[in-house]
């Protein structure tokens, strides 16, 4: 049974899967296997959240956040706080995904206790995942920004772009967060022109992923280069180039990001495309 979305506020010793968060950490039993507690309750894991929602149920399991306003002096036994992309490829991948909805909707809860009107303190509503103010009625929602990522492709090389907030050495695809009024298209567009000076076109879905870090999500697309040469801004992009599939490539992001998904993306597709030429050489295709 898949994962079903659920909201509201949660029992004090309400059993199921547990989802401590401290910003963008999780506290994760360490196994092995390593996993997420499960029990009836903060209580009996000696916790006490700030704050505490329902996310739905895992295989008919119930799934709870309680948001960790710090780190336990004493954590639980056996259990301990680790980084959410620390813990992608370690943790099952359906309780991979529940946890990133929890750390996004943990951050959400404690960064709207109060009313953005008029400063009261709010309250979790009753029939979807919101906040109501007692007081004035203001209703709020979990932030979502979304954001644009884009693999361009010259040939058979790839734009890549190394990032001042990157760790040395790494590059990647451009991303930029989407405007008010504005179109995902018409912002991959203004970003590629905005960071590298170049303009593009044949602009194609890739796909999406949430980006809990802390609230993002990324909606990847491909794109071909069309006019211009590069010349970076110097403030969101300090060095890009195009990089042959043959390498040799840069330090590129890890497995968990839609960014390394683009690249190997635009890897495999040169190599199939190398085949198939090698194939109607030989006169196996038409």
């Amino acid at each position: 049974m898949p994962f079903v979305s659920g909201w509201g506020p949660v029992a004090a010793e309400a059993a199921g899967w547990w989802f401590f968060c401290q910003g963008t950490q999780l506290l994760v039993a360490d196994g092995p296997p390593v996993t997420v507690p499960r029990g009836a309750g903060p209580a009996a894991f000696g916790l006490a959240p700030q704050s505490m929602q329902q996310l739905g149920t895992l295989d008919g399991v119930p799934c709870f956040v309680g948001a960790l306003a710090a780190p336990p002096e004493v954590p639980p036994p056996g259990c301990c706080l680790v980084g959410l992309r620390e813990l992608f490829g370690v943790l099952p991948d359906p309780l991979y995904a529940v946890a990133t909805r929890a750390v996004h909707v943990a951050h959400w809860d404690l960064a709207s206790r109060y009313c953005g009107r008029c400063g009261e303190p709010t309250a979790l509503a009753v029939d979807e995942r919101a906040k109501q103010c007692p007081a004035c009625g203001q209703r709020s929602y979990p932030q979502i920004a979304p954001a644009v990522i884009v693999a361009v492709r010259r040939g058979d090389r790839i734009l890549l772009a190394r990032s001042p907030r990157f760790a040395p050495g790494m590059f990647s695809v451009l991303a930029g967060f989407v405007e008010p009024g504005e179109t995902l298209e018409q912002c991959v567009h203004r970003e590629i022109r905005e960071e590298v000076g170049i303009e593009i076109g044949n602009l194609r879905y890739f796909g999406s992923q949430p980006w809990p870090f802390p609230n993002s999500l990324m909606l990847g697309f491909t794109a071909e280069y069309v006019a211009g040469e590069i010349m970076v801004d110097r403030v969101e992009v300090l060095e890009a180039d195009w990089f042959p599939a043959a390498g040799p490539l840069p330090i590129l992001p890890g497995k968990l990001s839609i960014a390394r998904a683009l690249i190997d993306n635009f890897l495999a597709e040169v190599i199939h495309e190398g085949t198939r030429r090698k194939r109607r050489s030989r006169g196996v295709l038409g």
